[in-house]
């Protein structure tokens, strides 16, 4: 799935050779299914990226916090680009404050976030997990902090997007559903640039 969606975003956003791409609190792994040489700068909190990664891609790595991006000016990227994290950054006013940066930072930008409605949460692996009751998944945290206290750290602060409140927060983007065996798998949301 992951091959198939960056050929989709190198297709859709009609992407070339050596374009400046800004992945926010993404991991450089993701783009070794690109093949078009890319300049790319990885932001993400400190000490969250992998580093040690062989690539085709110029890296860059910058340590910052998404929803607040210092130092990097308006339009400065062809590309700004997040592949399951606007569901990690926090509440409401969290999202809206990340999706300004996206669309502030990169003439184009594509946002990718799980659906709940895929029976497979993407984070957990549980089946149904957003549809169990909040004791059950209380329940299952509470299994998980002992052994993976990371993990479950991530999967408390996780949350999902709905696809409606993603289309409102790029309105200038265009909404496309991922799906699985006819099964909304992911919203994407895109902006080429002009």
């Amino acid at each position: 799935m992951r091959r198939k969606r960056m050929a989709d975003l190198v297709a859709r956003l009609g992407i070339g050779r050596g374009a400046r791409v800004l992945d926010l609190g993404g991991q450089p792994e993701i783009w070794n299914d690109v093949v078009l040489p890319l300049d790319i700068t990885i932001l993400n909190l400190p000490g969250v990226a992998t580093r040690d990664v062989s690539s085709s891609h110029a890296l860059v790595y910058v340590e910052g916090d998404a929803c607040a991006v210092d130092g990097i000016g308006d339009g400065q990227f062809d590309l700004a680009f997040s592949n399951s994290v606007i569901e990690h950054v926090g509440d409401r006013h969290k999202r809206a404050d990340f999706a300004k940066e996206v669309r502030r930072l990169g003439r184009a930008y594509w946002v990718q976030t799980p659906s709940k409605w895929f029976p497979i949460e993407a984070h957990t692996g549980m089946p149904f997990w957003w549809f169990l009751p909040e004791s059950l998944r209380r329940y299952f945290i509470a299994r998980w902090k002992g052994k993976l206290p990371a993990w479950t750290e991530m999967i408390e602060s996780t949350t999902f997007v709905e696809r409606a409140e993603l289309q409102s927060l790029f309105p200038d983007g265009t909404l496309v559903i991922e799906r699985l065996m006819g099964i909304p798998k992911s919203y994407i949301v895109f902006r080429r640039a002009e």
